[in-house]
């Protein structure tokens, strides 16, 4: 029974890592859209009477209100999508977090299948992690995923998660 519970837990993790991906690749398409739509903003120019849509001189900024209005109303939409999405993005992580842990807790410590870590200190992290690996604390996955891992490892992880917030924190103000 307990293999099937782990069977499960490990396929739920890779679906929750793929799916994240996914959400990922989706941020980055509209961040390659927005700057499309906005290095070919039109700007209205009236001629004998006639409205024509025109592209902007490349020194020349978009000069019309509909057009920086739409750019403002795509920033935003652009930004909500980002928040929807985990803030994948706020912050970058190490590879050795982003393949042992990333799927149950999420790019940025946020919690998915796992709890979330981003606010926790290292102390906690690295008396946790080496719990789990001693299999002190009960977790197959963990189990699974620490026991083969150094201590230095351990360490680096512990130091890592532990920087999580503040990141965040960083990230989130420069928005």
């Amino acid at each position: 029974m307990k293999h099937i519970i782990a069977l499960i837990t490990v396929g739920l993790a890779v679906w929750a890592s793929v799916y994240m991906a996914q959400l990922d690749t989706a941020v980055h398409k509209l961040d390659s859209i927005a700057r499309i739509i906005k290095s070919t903003a039109m700007e209205d120019t009236k001629l004998g009477g006639q409205t024509l849509k025109t592209k902007p001189a490349a020194h020349q900024p978009a000069a019309t209100t509909k057009t920086v209005s739409k750019s403002d109303e795509m920033d935003k939409k652009l930004a909500a999508l980002k928040k929807r999405a985990g803030n994948l993005e706020a912050f970058t992580v190490s590879p050795l977090y982003k393949t042992k842990c990333a799927s149950c807790h999420g790019n940025t410590g946020q919690g998915i299948v796992g709890p979330k870590l981003r606010g926790r200190d290292k102390a906690y992290i690295l008396a946790n992690l080496k719990a789990f690996k001693a299999g002190t604390r009960k977790n197959y996955v963990m189990y699974g995923l620490l026991s083969k891992m150094s201590d230095d490892d351990l360490e680096n992880l512990a130091t890592e998660i532990g920087t999580f917030q503040a990141k965040y924190d960083e990230a989130m103000n420069k928005q």
